[in-house]
């Protein structure tokens, strides 16, 4: 039973992001390290003439940060008592999770879409999608929904769940400060070109494993809620490299096949059309209940990877001991 401990921080702080979610009305770890990247962006900028070496800086300086913040606070706890190690573990790993928070926000845009009404499924997708909204129809809203619960199942799930297997809480926090550097100053712009390139290279490489993985879990998962693994796995296999991420079209091709649905193309961002290949086939008309089914894709790789997440904290914890 010893051996097993490890391992319950993850599995209770994905069992308590299920059930309760992220809470609004508190500071927020991943808030913080925003507020923390903002601060050293200006700063960087109004001191630094190289922003590329200033972007690295950045990222260094963030990673060391949101890894030792926690480590020290755990390392006290757990001196304490293992029960409150175990209990302040769960509670910092569950705020690196963010399933009941995706499926919460995505069903927003389903019943809205339901009712029929669009404006208001606009202004629900408008919430969790970077793009311009404004342009889309229903059928837009939804693909556009659809398609963020596939690429977040990785980011928001199973990415940080893979990295608390590898180093519990203060691996999530590493992954999680880099994932938000990337969405912060990681775009591909004149702007931030320079002082994000390191952050987003950062990025594409820590999540090389997971969203290959989830992938391939998504379609593991698929007949359980009965759609198509099989072919989950052909259009993987043909379309995940359809991206300017190397990571990014991994998660959505899966769901695109196991739904049969045609997801991404050309899309709209700050008033600027961005021409994308497309994923997965167009053998259906895309529906509301679509978003349901990507939802159920979503915890079906991620019960999986809490499995391997939970065997590979306890097989790491002891090989330390």
């Amino acid at each position: 039973m010893k051996q097993l401990l490890p391992a319950l921080p993850v599995v209770l702080a994905f069992l308590l992001d299920s059930l309760v979610g992220d809470p609004y009305n508190i500071p927020h770890p991943v808030r913080l390290i925003g507020r923390l990247i903002s601060r050293l962006e200006k700063y960087v900028r109004s001191r630094m003439k190289n922003l590329r070496l200033g972007g690295v800086l950045l990222a260094v300086t963030v990673i060391l940060l949101s890894f030792t913040a926690p480590l020290l606070v755990l390392r006290i706890c757990y001196r304490i008592h293992t029960v409150l190690g175990i209990a302040a573990e769960t509670v910092l790993c569950c705020y690196m999770l963010a399933a009941r928070c995706l499926c919460s926000e995505s069903m927003k845009v389903c019943r809205a879409a339901e009712s029929g009404d669009t404006e208001a499924a606009r202004r629900a997708v408008s919430m969790i999608v970077g793009r311009d909204t404004a342009v889309l129809d229903r059928d837009g809203i939804i693909r556009a929904a659809v398609e963020t619960v596939a690429e977040n199942t990785s980011d928001g799930v199973t990415a940080p769940l893979f990295f608390m297997g590898l180093g519990g809480a203060t691996g999530a926090f590493l992954y999680k400060a880099v994932n938000t550097m990337d969405s912060m100053i990681g775009y591909r712009n004149e702007e931030y070109a320079d002082i994000g390139r390191f952050a987003a290279k950062l990025d594409d490489v820590l999540n090389y494993i997971p969203s290959r993985l989830t992938a391939l879990l998504m379609a593991a998962s698929a007949p359980l809620f009965r759609l198509d693994g099989r072919n989950a796995l052909r259009i993987w296999k043909r379309d995940r490299r359809n991206h300017a991420s190397p990571n990014s079209a991994q998660t959505e091709s899966a769901c695109a096949g196991a739904l049969h649905l045609r997801l991404a193309g050309d899309a709209w961002y700050f008033g600027e059309l961005h021409k994308k290949p497309y994923i997965g086939d167009d053998d259906r008309s895309i529906e509301p209940e679509d978003i349901r089914r990507a939802n159920r894709l979503l915890y079906g790789a991620s019960v999986l990877m809490l499995v391997i997440s939970a065997a590979l904290r306890c097989i790491i914890a002891g090989g330390m001991t």
